[in-house]
């Protein structure tokens, strides 16, 4: 790989693809950008935080399987009470 390869920033995705935050560990749909940042929203609660691009990968079968499961879960406990 070249150095000017390695220093290109991510491609974007399209808003709402699910990516895996490998820095947190947490899989989030993206929203956009904001001052060389992406900007994700967790798909269960919502909760928006901000992570560097080199630190995003597409979200694999695993991430969006758990992340997916996440959300059906919270939506299960809701409608019990």
């Amino acid at each position: 790989m070249s150095n000017a390869e390695a220093s290109e920033p991510p491609a974007l995705p399209e808003i709402g693809t699910l990516v895996h935050d490998t820095a947190k560990d947490k899989v989030g749909e993206f929203r956009g950008t904001a001052a060389g940042r992406w900007l994700l929203r967790s798909p269960g609660d919502g909760a928006m935080w901000e992570a560097e691009p080199g630190a995003i990968e597409p979200a694999g079968t695993y991430e969006r399987m758990r992340a997916l499961s996440a959300v059906a879960n919270a939506k299960g406990r809701a409608n019990r009470r």
